[in-house]
């Protein structure tokens, strides 16, 4: 049994990646909230913010953190792009061609990464990479607790971009009758690409936020894109308090899994999770029975 001087930090740890992981489900939450679609590309589009997070330490000298004004704009900016001019025109309204378009997406980047930067995996050293500060006697390193606090503020900033802005009554008007919607006067097309900017906005927020702690590389994406759908699994679909609520349990659980099976084994309770959910409540934790 573990004691309780072992456990705790490693809550606390599991509840500090929980957020990064929450961040990362919020955007493809949304995606699929609006467009009802699954974005294969989001693990390969959070590799190329890294990469750009990564790029702009080497040759501005901008910490992670201060990359932030840079990342959120740029990559809300190459999803409205993707969506408006790509997705959107290459799907001629049919949901099966979407999945095919960013599953496409997805291998062009990943490869064309692959291409440029080779696969070595690359990381950021700062001043605070190794410091850690005691809380109630566990030792948090910073770069988490500022990951911690950075996601719910940008969680949080979503939550109520949605809830009182004109922007977010349409993307929620959207979500649930996208012909009614239409026909009073919302620019539907205009409002997909602000939804899947957005979500792509969140993973560059998300990228700032992992780089003190974490690497890239080409493949870096696929892992947390797996641990993505399985927090909108687990939350319910389109729910964004689920999505909060699973990015914490599976930060978790991760954590301790790998504290009482090894690194190596501890991802295996998320998808023993993820299986659950998916034989006793498909819904999702927040989600409401079809």
């Amino acid at each position: 049994m573990l004691e309780l001087s072992i456990l705790f930090p490693s809550v606390l740890n599991g509840l500090t990646t929980g957020a990064v992981y929450a961040l990362i489900a919020l955007g493809l939450t949304l995606i699929y909230g609006v467009l009802h679609i699954i974005n294969f590309a989001h693990g390969a589009l959070l590799m190329i913010a890294l990469y750009g997070v990564y790029f702009l330490h080497q040759s501005l000298g901008l910490d992670p953190y201060a990359s932030l004004p840079v990342m959120v704009p740029a990559m809300f900016a190459l999803g409205y792009g993707l969506q408006r001019f790509v997705i959107g025109r290459a799907s001629h309204g049919k949901d099966e061609n979407i999945l095919l378009v960013t599953l496409g997406l997805a291998i062009v980047m990943e490869n064309l990464a692959l291409y440029l930067w080779r696969s070595d995996t690359r990381t950021i050293e700062t001043a605070y990479t190794f410091t850690t500060v005691g809380i109630l006697g566990a030792m948090i390193s910073i770069p988490k607790l500022a990951a911690f606090a950075g996601a719910l503020a940008v969680c949080a900033v979503l939550l109520l971009l949605l809830a009182k802005t004109d922007l977010g009554r349409a993307i929620r008007a959207i979500a649930k009758e996208r012909h009614g919607a239409k026909l009073v006067g919302i620019d539907v097309e205009h409002v997909f690409a602000m939804s899947f900017g957005i979500g792509l906005a969140c993973l560059g927020a998300a990228a700032c936020f992992l780089l003190p702690a974490y690497y890239v590389n080409p493949q870096v994406g696929n892992g947390f894109v797996l641990i993505a759908f399985t927090i909108v699994v687990l939350g319910g679909m389109g729910s964004f308090a689920g999505a909060l609520a699973g990015g914490f349990i599976i930060g978790v659980v991760e954590s301790v899994g790998g504290l009482w099976l090894g690194e190596s084994l501890g991802q295996i309770g998320i998808f023993l999770i993820f299986i659950a959910v998916l034989l006793f409540r498909p819904q999702g934790l927040f989600g409401a029975r079809t």
